[in-house]
């Protein structure tokens, strides 16, 4: 679970109990709710569901797997008739009413992950979109609920989604204000000292601007037009220091501040620090990830070098705990950080590791159930020797191969 949905559900006197999601972590206690066979995850789903399911899925779109059809099911099945999503529903087939709690991030990411999928939910989509727009602020921001104050995270994650949708973001204002306009006014002036450049969650109750490192990442990726996947982008210059933005276009030079911050936040340490009160500090792996993303996304990535190597090499214990969103996390982290292999991160396969916390996918289960009638010329043959072919082979390449095709073809009935 993201830290600031964390911390929201303990400051409203909520239980959040983290179970291990792999069998190296020792368990927890039994879920409140049953686990559906279709989604991601062992622990409890009641405030996470939605949003772990989405991560999952959009992450496995990420590296080019086919999710299972029910883990698609499940999430597309979790929708309120008016478009919008709660954390999680475990009777999805009773209609909503006003005691459904549904939010702005439970339906972004929602928007972003059946945005991604070969099947169409575009139906599901356009009525989520609408819903999201129908509840946009005055300021051209989102709460995490309908009518709650703009906040960074929650403006951010609707972009991404909005931009996922096929929807033109700037154009989408309440009372002129445009979702841009919003993450402005949370975003620090540069004569805000060393803090200068970030962005906070919402403003204090004295209506100040305290820098936050989750808001920041998200704000960066917002102004960026990025969804939660982020994109790896080739090497771009880094910002020399804080830049007051063009009042007309203000996105670049916000998205850079927050970039500039991000990183000499973690420049010490190589990651970011949990800022729970009143609790020892902790590296905060969650949002140190978030972070590399958004500077990747950038194109930023001398800079997010050294949290890479931090991420890569203390992670492990952190997803194996957390579970299918924690492995999301760090999916889009390799996928778009510069030198990061999501099937080689700190000596992980990310993608066996979080297919392993949910349904299998699609076209691992047609591999796994494939009869020998039903193989196909690639899954006959190894990358190895794959390459060779294409090269042009040695002799002995070509009699090896020979007479591994013989054998199979044998096997096949003499299919070849």
């Amino acid at each position: 679970m993201n830290v600031r949905r964390k911390a929201a559900a303990l400051a409203a006197g909520i239980t959040v109990t983290v179970i291990a999601a792999t069998p190296a972590v020792a368990a927890g206690p039994s879920p409140s709710v049953a686990i559906p066979a279709g989604l991601y995850g062992t622990s409890d789903p009641t405030y996470d569901g939605v949003w772990r399911q989405s991560l999952a899925l959009l992450a496995q779109d990420a590296v080019g797997v086919q999710p299972a059809d029910k883990a698609v099911a499940w999430l597309a099945g979790q929708q309120c008739a008016s478009g919008a999503f709660a954390a999680f529903r475990a009777d999805p087939g009773k209609a909503c009413d006003a005691k459904v709690m549904v939010d702005t991030n439970s339906t972004a990411a929602a928007v972003q992950a059946l945005s991604t999928l070969t099947v169409s939910y575009d139906a599901q989509v356009a009525k989520a979109v609408k819903w999201l727009k129908s509840v946009e602020n005055a300021d051209g921001g989102w709460g995490y609920s309908a009518g709650g104050a703009s906040d960074a995270n929650s403006t951010a994650v609707v972009i991404g989604a909005l931009g996922d949708a096929g929807v033109t973001v700037p154009n989408v204002r309440k009372d002129g204000k445009s979702p841009y306009d919003a993450l402005r006014k949370l975003a620090l002036p540069c004569d805000n000292g060393t803090d200068a450049g970030a962005f906070a969650y919402q403003p204090d109750k004295k209506g100040r601007l305290l820098a936050n490192a989750d808001a920041t990442a998200a704000a960066v990726l917002g102004l960026d037009g990025e969804s939660l996947t982020g994109s790896r982008q080739d090497d771009a210059e880094a910002p020399t220091g804080c830049a007051e933005p063009d009042p007309h276009v203000p996105e670049t030079a916000l998205s850079l501040n927050g970039a500039r911050w991000l990183t000499r936040a973690m420049a010490k340490d190589g990651h970011l620090t949990s800022p729970l009160p009143g609790a020892k500090p902790q590296p905060d792996y969650g949002n140190t990830a978030d972070a590399i993303v958004a500077l990747s996304s950038l194109g930023l990535h001398d800079q997010a070098a050294k949290p890479l190597h931090w991420l890569e090499t203390h992670s492990k214990a952190w997803a194996a705990q957390s579970g299918p969103a924690a492995y999301a996390q760090l999916v889009f982290v390799a996928t778009t950080a510069k030198g990061a292999d999501v099937h080689d991160f700190g000596g992980q396969d990310l993608v066996t590791l979080l297919n392993a916390t949910g349904p299998t996918p699609a076209d691992i289960e047609e591999r796994v159930t494939a009869g020998p009638e039903e193989k196909t010329a690639s899954d006959d043959n190894d990358g190895s020797l794959n390459v060779a072919w294409a090269v042009g082979g040695a002799l002995l390449v070509v009699a090896i191969a020979g007479f591994v095709l013989v054998a199979r073809g044998r096997k096949r009935g003499q299919q070849q």
